[in-house]
């Protein structure tokens, strides 16, 4: 693998960890809280770069699982 491969497969995974996590945090804060509201933001902006990634992967030729992005779906994971 290139630098450039590594990279982008220990970035993946990192993004879908702290994607997830946020989600976590989202879903434990209570209905109505400052802490929901900031965590749902974020999930937010998780589920739009996840999906922005998989989106210019796929255009490019990239497979998904060259990424660790194969096993997330921002519609149904991030939401």
């Amino acid at each position: 693998m290139s630098s450039h491969q590594d990279y982008l497969f220990d970035l993946g995974f990192e993004i879908k960890l702290l994607a997830r996590e946020a989600k976590r945090e989202r879903d434990a804060a209570p209905e109505g809280s400052e802490a929901r509201t900031f965590n749902n933001g974020r999930l937010l902006a998780f589920h739009r770069v996840v999906s922005l990634m998989q989106q210019q992967a796929l255009g490019l030729g990239i497979s998904l699982a060259d990424l660790r992005l194969d096993d997330i779906d921002p519609d149904r994971d991030l939401m």
